[in-house]
């Protein structure tokens, strides 16, 4: 198995170079990793102490971000790698100013995992959640690196835990230690004799609490919002979208703003998302010299913005419930108590689960029950606080999982 597998890994590494004309995000997958070893070469030194986090893309960065800041704090003589599986994670976080170096992760390939790791040669590596490349892992055993994975989760479909797994099973031993976050997890991997495992939680919760702490202002979004009540739409699709300016063209109160940060911020789409609301809206991208207090819609136009404008959220409304992959974060508007309204695709996501379970969130499954709910919320204080105060407990009652890593780390 392992020898197709390599194989396997020629074979998609051809391919990806074939469709690089035809598709945008290939291309920057592809034409990134020829960046790779240069970008390492021109930092790294042999005489330079390492630490190198992977991620597979933006949500595993934020949750592996809190240990890095911390560890960059105890080691600060360290050089730090971060590298990202995904382009949707490193073209976002490309400037990160705490990593020395941020680059994308080679195809794991033999050849490119000993040239990695003979440049970077790290004391010690961190895995976030679930990155299992079967030679860097190989080639970290062979050369005793130090190795942890954080936030990780484990589940019986995966190949582990299959009869025909074995090999991929004898490259965990790679890791030291697995720092999981919930029971199931670790049972799953006694049940293939690994017991270096702890159920530390989800270091996300530390990240998402430690928001809240930062200077999340944003004029531009404090003019618009004139306080008055405000809803936040984060992440959304188009049939969130529908949903949601079928609300604000029939049924919201001229006292209700709104505003909206899609997931996919084509140009064209933009348009036409602004072009189907009939109340007064404006993009971002149009705000300069406008007076941003007479308008009711605010639609997003940009990235990296979303985090702090969910702290003016008075409810909060996370896309990605009718999409195939599902809801996409619901902890960052969770960590500023307030109410979430999702779709009906969450199961895999445990905190959205959990947040359901305590009725911090909603589940909308039509028009016609967002817009009771929505009233809802509008006209009842109580319940909008009551609400908001669970999904705040919610996030502080799971926080703790970076400083039980990091003392495994002292040690």
């Amino acid at each position: 198995m392992y020898f197709l597998y390599n194989i396997l890994v020629l074979i998609t590494g051809l391919s990806l170079k074939i469709v690089v004309p035809f598709n945008k995000k290939i291309k920057l997958f592809v034409e990134g990793r020829k960046q790779t070893f240069q970008k390492l070469t021109n930092v790294i030194s042999k005489n330079d102490e390492v630490i190198w986090f992977h991620c597979a893309s933006l949500g595993e960065f934020e949750q592996g971000r809190p240990i890095l800041e911390k560890l960059k704090e105890q080691y600060p003589t360290y050089k730090f790698v971060l590298t990202f599986f995904s382009p949707s994670g490193y073209e976002v976080r490309k400037k990160y100013e705490m990593a020395d170096v941020i680059c994308y992760l080679p195809i794991d390939t033999k050849q490119n995992a000993k040239k990695f790791l003979d440049i970077v040669n790290p004391k010690l590596v961190v895995f976030v959640k679930y990155e299992f490349w079967p030679n860097i892992l190989k080639e970290l055993k062979v050369r005793e690196i130090k190795t942890i994975l954080v936030s990780g989760i484990f589940r019986e479909n995966q190949v582990f835990f299959k009869w025909y797994g074995g090999w991929m099973r004898k490259l965990l031993i790679a890791f030291d230690h697995f720092f999981v976050q919930d029971k199931n997890s670790k049972e799953l991997l006694n049940t293939i004799k690994f017991s270096n495992a702890t159920v530390s939680g989800d270091t996300r919760f530390d990240r998402v609490y430690e928001i809240t702490k930062q200077d999340n202002t944003l004029s531009f979004i404090e003019e618009f919002k004139d306080n008055k009540y405000t809803l936040v739409a984060g992440s959304t699709w188009k049939e969130d979208e529908q949903l949601l300016v079928e609300y604000i063209n029939n049924n919201a109160s001229e006292d209700e703003k709104f505003i909206i940060a899609p997931h996919n911020i084509n140009s064209e789409d933009i348009q036409k998302l602004k072009d189907s609301i009939i109340r007064k809206a404006i993009l971002f991208s149009e705000k300069e010299n406008q007076d941003l207090k007479i308008f009711q819609v605010f639609i997003i136009d940009t990235v990296g913005i979303l985090t702090k404008i969910y702290s003016y959220a008075n409810v909060a409304y996370v896309g990605g419930g009718y999409t195939k992959s599902g809801v996409h974060n619901v902890l960052e508007p969770a960590t500023f108590g307030v109410p979430i309204i999702i779709g009906p695709n969450y199961y895999k996501f445990n905190e959205a689960i959990d947040l359901v379970k305590e009725e911090a969130c909603f589940v909308v499954g039509d028009s016609e029950k967002l817009s009771v709910l929505l009233k809802k919320l509008f006209k009842l204080k109580d319940f909008k606080e009551k609400t908001g105060n669970s999904a705040l407990k919610y996030v502080i009652d799971k926080i703790g999982a970076t400083t039980k890593i990091l003392y495994y780390l002292k040690k």
